[in-house]
């Protein structure tokens, strides 16, 4: 997910103001008076919510020996919490540059408890949750008017639960940390003018809370790695404290058709299991793809007054992948490793927004669709052998973003458009039947991904960028 936040910078030049001239506004409205130049620099205070997801990797040889298991557990849930900033605005070649400083606190109910290895009788369990988090963080970004493109960093913590726990024979073996990791946060957003002195965001950020090692003793006493990696996504929405009122301009006209481009990051959480009911073995655990998305989008939007309607197409390639999960002993006698990517996806979803001024605040919903590809190495008493299997899969998706005014430091004219925006994606599920050693077994994964994404539009019916 780190790699998207250079699209996101990108565009916050792009954002800069033009010295073009304005087209006049669409009446929908009356164009209510408004200051020359819409200033952030103040304090603010505001809340919160989101959904959060980990890519938490886990590395445990609970058997003592010189090849441990390597998995993902990956605590996912919804937080909400509140936040409070100060903004210093400067102008400068690009347009006006904003400063800032902002701390956060969430309560989150982030969980994971899926991940099981029954191997023989001997269950063993991997649990871990977030119960609250934190950031304290710069940010630097473009205004374009009331709306601000920004790419923020700094310190974070969070609570962070870990058990793990093995049983046989009647008799179980605990070992669990309960403790405050801290670590650093980098991220990047959009914030948008609502109107009087509220404003609303969306709002990625990546928390790394670092790397422990623990003794575990559920087997025999040996190392429990883990890496702490946690994507947040969310919205907010800020009251600025004593800021100058915004009172937005008449609606863009956003009517007609558009084509244009994304470029963005995902992260998957992907249930999964491999049964070998002979031996009898049976495992659940999460692959966990994640990598760069980029592609095309072409819609067509209708209007009324200030609201939007619209469908949406879009076609991505993706470099998701996740090749370090490796179950069953991951020894050079008995293995299971695998190579999880999702190659490509798309989805057709209707929009439905709310356009302030210039700015369009939008929910998005509709078909997904996309390749499925799954590869394991397997090592047994027959030797090494690879399964492949592929499959395209389709779903459903729902997301939300905020869509702006794009004019690239002047380069570009009123026909120009970016967009933010998170999509939650589903494919649904697949089961594919192999021989292992010389032993039926069955593979199971069920894909879902989180897309975070940043993305240009030309619109063929120019929609208005509305004078500040």
């Amino acid at each position: 997910m780190k790699t998207y936040l250079l699209a996101t910078a990108l565009v916050g030049l792009g954002s800069a103001p033009t010295i073009a001239a304005d087209l006049a506004a669409r009446p929908y409205t009356k164009a209510p008076a408004l200051a020359a130049v819409y200033d952030w620099t103040g304090f603010y205070i505001g809340v919160n919510a989101g959904v959060g997801i980990g890519r938490d990797r886990f590395q445990h040889d609970w058997l003592g020996g010189a090849s441990p298991y390597s998995f993902y557990v990956a605590p996912q849930g919804g937080f909400g919490g509140g936040q409070i900033g100060y903004n210093w605005q400067t102008g400068s070649f690009l347009g006006p540059i904003v400063f800032g400083v902002e701390a956060d606190i969430q309560g989150a109910g982030l969980s994971d408890d899926g991940t099981t290895f029954n191997e023989g009788g001997i269950i063993r369990n991997y649990r871990q949750r977030l119960d609250w988090f934190g950031t304290a963080r710069g940010r630097i970004g473009i205004s374009n008017g009331p709306v601000l493109s920004y790419v923020t960093a700094g310190y974070a913590v969070a609570n962070v639960k870990t058990n793990a726990s093995a049983s046989f024979g009647g008799v179980t073996n605990t070992f669990s940390t309960d403790r405050t990791q801290g670590g650093w946060v980098v991220g990047s957003g959009v914030e948008a003018a609502l109107g009087g002195n509220w404003t609303g965001k969306i709002e990625y950020l990546y928390l790394n809370l670092g790397n422990k090692t623990d003794i575990a003793a559920i087997g025999l006493a040996a190392p429990l790695n883990t890496e702490i990696r946690e994507n947040i996504f969310r919205v907010g929405l800020n009251y600025r404290i004593g800021g100058r009122a915004y009172a937005p301009v008449a609606a863009a006209n956003w009517a007609g058709f558009y084509l244009g481009g994304n470029f963005g990051s995902g992260t998957g959480r992907d249930r999964s299991t491999l049964s070998v009911p002979a031996v009898p073995i049976l495992q659940n655990f999460n692959l966990a793809p994640d990598g760069i998305n980029g592609g095309i989008q072409a819609g067509y939007n209708w209007q009324a007054a200030n609201w939007v309607f619209g469908v949406e197409a879009d076609i991505q390639g993706s470099t998701q992948q996740d090749n370090k999960t490796c179950i069953l002993s991951c020894s050079p006698a008995l293995t299971a490793a695998y190579d999880a990517t999702l190659p490509w996806f798309g989805t057709v979803r209707g929009r439905l927004g709310y356009s302030v001024g210039s700015t369009l605040f939008y929910a998005t919903g509709g078909l997904a669709y996309g390749s499925v590809k799954t590869k394991i190495n397997t090592t047994s008493f027959v030797g090494p052998v690879t399964q492949s299997f592929s499959h395209t899969n389709t779903g459903w998706t729902a997301g939300a973003g905020i869509e702006t005014p794009f004019t690239l430091l002047g380069l570009l004219g009123p026909n120009w458009t970016t967009k933010t925006e998170y999509l939650y994606i589903d494919l649904g599920s697949n089961s594919d039947s192999f021989v292992f050693g010389a032993v039926p077994a069955t593979a199971t994964r069920s894909v879902t991904e989180h897309v975070f994404r940043t993305g240009i539009n030309y619109h063929f019916n120019s929609p208005v960028v509305a004078k500040y």
